[in-house]
């Protein structure tokens, strides 16, 4: 099963309708990504969005996608809060990717992959991910798996990103990853802040980050119920109109505690996403090349019987 969060679609694009083509036939980033995913295997599909959305994304991608997978959809809302607790005063930004993959919990039956709608991951990516959650012996196993893609290839020439930045062990698990949200390309390297600029840390050539792309057993789901009261109380009390409820951290924390491990998929393939307006004539470029190349028909969804 394949969890999209789309949630930020109509916030950050100013509607579903306006979300820019990257491909030559009008394709939208996801579909190369939904694409990707139907070749290695998987077959449902959730789209975590907001209610508000719903009809503009079932025309623009949900109903083309009927055809292809099982669709089902879930909701991601400010108000999705356990009992006692309410939405604070100007509070209008989402809670975070955990609480987003919390919202889907009544749609998800097995083992499922986690993908961030407007990032395009490569063909390699999903590959992996299926081939690991198809193997696992235990479903309800706390054995989870994460892309790891070389954070050189994940960069933007206009701009700063923000990545998990990954320590792997020799045997190929994650032992800890940090949220920066500040990158910048530096030359062939990179760099973080976390001071606004005044100090800069470089980050080694090859270092391995995550880009949301996660697999994970039906057990995560129970460890992010549990920890969001938590959130709530600490982080969110903190700073209620912008604390947000990572993924990541919910990972790091299950890894700190021994409760779960994390096997790292490696990925040779190169991340593309339209961070900044400036970013989308690169995108559509590598679209074409990918294209011309054969990697994909000119027209993705009319010659995928």
């Amino acid at each position: 099963m394949l969890v999209v969060m789309a949630a930020g679609m109509g916030s950050r694009y100013g509607g579903l309708k306006q979300i820019d083509p990257v491909g030559d036939n009008g394709e939208i980033i996801i579909d190369f990504s939904l694409y990707d995913a139907v070749l290695a295997g998987f077959q449902k599909v959730v789209f975590l969005i907001k209610k508000d959305i719903e009809a503009d994304f079932r025309e623009v991608v949900g109903n083309r996608m009927s055809k292809f997978m099982d669709v089902k959809y879930a909701y991601q809302e400010l108000d999705a809060l356990p009992e006692g607790f309410s939405v604070p005063a100007g509070r209008k930004k989402p809670w975070g990717t955990a609480h987003a993959v919390l919202c889907c919990r009544d749609r998800i039956d097995a083992p499922f992959a986690v993908i961030n709608s407007d990032d395009y991951y490569g063909r390699e990516a999903f590959r992996l991910i299926y081939r690991y959650l198809a193997d696992l012996e235990n479903p309800r196993s706390s054995h989870y798996a994460m892309v790891g893609y070389r954070l050189e290839n994940t960069l933007t020439e206009n701009g700063h990103v923000a990545r998990g930045v990954c320590t792997v062990s020799p045997e190929g698990f994650l032992t800890e990853i940090r949220e920066r949200t500040h990158i910048e390309k530096r030359g062939d390297g990179a760099a973080y802040t976390e001071d606004g600029g005044k100090t800069w840390f470089p980050i080694p050539r090859g270092s391995i980050v995550s880009m949301n792309l996660w697999g994970f057993s039906e057990a995560v789901l129970d460890e992010i119920a549990r920890g969001f009261p938590v959130f709530l109380k600490n982080e969110a009390a903190r700073n209620p109109e912008k604390a947000e409820y990572f993924l990541p951290s919910v990972v790091d924390a299950q890894l700190k505690a021994g409760t779960a491990d994390v096997r790292v998929l490696r990925t040779p393939d190169r991340w593309y996403g339209v961070t900044y307006r400036k970013d989308k004539p690169g995108v559509v470029e590598a679209m074409r090349r990918l294209k011309r190349a054969g990697f994909y028909p000119a027209e993705l969804w009319k010659e995928k019987k």
